[in-house]
């Protein structure tokens, strides 16, 4: 419980707050980048750009955070959902200012509008096919009835249908954002940037939503270590499903904007080395794309063994404490917490190494030995299949947690039921699913499309 807790923080709250800072950042460079590569004018105060929509998202979100402070209530979740709307809304504001005060035009507000709504509504998306509120996971915990499999078989198929709308939402915002910057400033790739800023404009909004999931799963973690009334697990059980469903939203959030960044990124590793046309008869650009598509399944197996490998290291060191130790069993003895805790911090540096060293070492060696179109087939190949696995397995993950928590809330005989087990296995099989391979695809296609670019002028 104690490692589950220090786990819920590292990776909800740091891992995911690292990754959207990871889009944030590379977002910016791709726009900054892209101002000064094929910008039409050339214009260099388009590089200011980029920083300033951030600015003022970094205000909006501050006051979103303050209101939603002001108006808790009942209903954390619609509390919550009132200040992501809020902080848009000021971001909007914000930018329609700095577009028509600084730059005289409304193009750039029109593709920061593109973005920013594409990942609010991401976001509204995943909620739907993540929280108990609705179909996909009462659907979920109804297969249940029939055992594990069926458990299994339900909530992969929420997690591959629940790919189509946010795919097609991206879809529109690159077209609207192309469009708008084609039509009238003729700076449609530059505008697909700046719509992955403004989608980010907001992270300090989508951090703290994000944040409250761990919060609450670490509450009810500690009503039942200190022995509380059960009505206070109760209590904490309904605030923690409400936690799920808002960090699968910081999930939703982060594979959208990654998607956005990674192809600004791309769009400036593609002016760098000057590959103005892709040719799908190039053999080396079909290569490069078999590569990159390739590369997320691989990179999936990896941190899905690693979680197996150290969950099965922990659940060793539980039962040698169980033995060991006088009285644990009976609750009059202290266990040691810390071995716990050092298992996991060791196994989850130990183990992404190889993946870590895969990430960088893919794009460099693709590109020395089969060249830049090659580099550049791995890089749409990794983008494509990357983002749809991460939106697939962050869904489903949460789709399974919150099917568990459905049938804990008194549904289908509630807690110790036959249809519960089910739903357990469901959700060790998402645990890993939602945290650890989902959200790491987003790093993986955002590193391999920032040690691309960096390293271009030797493609070159």
């Amino acid at each position: 419980m104690i490692a589950d807790n220090v786990g819920d923080n590292v990776g909800d709250v740091a891992g995911m707050g690292a990754d959207l800072f990871e889009s944030y950042v590379g977002s910016i460079i791709a726009t900054m980048a892209l101002a000064v590569l094929i910008t039409s004018t050339g214009n260099a105060s388009l590089v200011l750009l980029p920083m300033l929509i951030a600015s003022s998202g970094i205000l909006a979100s501050i006051i979103g955070i303050l209101l939603v402070q002001r108006s808790s209530g009942s209903n954390p979740a619609r509390s919550l959902r009132v200040g992501t709307f809020i902080s848009g809304g000021l971001t909007l504001v914000f930018t329609a200012a700095i577009s028509l005060g600084l730059y005289s035009s409304w193009v750039y507000f029109g593709a920061t509008v593109a973005g920013l709504l594409a990942g609010i509504i991401i976001g509204l998306l995943t909620e739907y096919y993540t929280s108990s509120d609705f179909k996909p996971v009462q659907h979920i915990a109804a297969q249940s009835q029939t055992g594990a499999a069926t458990n299994i078989i339900a909530g992969l198929a929420v997690g591959m249908k629940s790919t189509v709308a946010p795919i097609m939402v991206i879809c529109v915002a690159i077209l609207a954002a192309y469009w708008i910057g084609e039509q009238l400033a003729g700076e449609g790739v530059f505008c697909i940037a700046l719509a992955a800023v403004g989608m980010l404009s907001i992270t300090g909004m989508t951090v703290a939503v994000d944040a409250y999931g761990p919060i609450a799963d670490n509450a009810g973690g500690i009503a039942e270590m200190a022995h509380l009334d059960p009505k206070v697990r109760e209590v904490t059980d309904a605030l923690d499903s409400v936690g799920n469903t808002t960090a699968a939203i910081g999930k939703g959030f982060a594979i959208g904007s990654a998607a956005l960044t990674a192809l600004g990124l791309f769009a400036a590793y593609a002016a760098s080395v000057k590959l103005d046309a892709v040719r799908l008869t190039d053999p080396n650009l079909v290569v490069g794309l078999f590569i990159g598509g390739m590369l997320p399944f691989l990179f999936a197996a990896l941190t899905m063994e690693a979680v197996g490998r150290a969950a099965g290291a922990m659940v060793d060191e539980v039962r040698r404490q169980f033995k060991t130790i006088p009285g644990l069993m009976e609750g009059t003895g202290e266990p040691d917490y810390t071995r716990c805790v050092s298992i996991s911090t060791q196994s989850a540096l130990r183990e992404m190494v190889v993946p870590g060293v895969m990430a960088v070492a893919a794009p460099l060696l693709v590109g020395f030995i089969l060249g830049k179109e090659a580099l550049g087939g791995t890089l749409a190949g990794a983008l494509v299949t990357g983002v749809l696995m991460a939106i697939f397995m962050a869904n489903a993950g949460g789709a399974w947690d919150n099917a568990k928590k459905y049938v804990e809330s008194g549904q289908y005989g509630g807690k110790r039921s036959e249809v519960h087990k089910a739903t357990v296995v469901g959700d060790t099989v998402g645990d890993p699913f939602k945290d650890t391979s989902g959200p790491s695809l987003n790093i993986l296609i955002k590193l391999m499309s920032i040690v691309s670019l960096v390293f271009a002028p030797l493609f070159s």
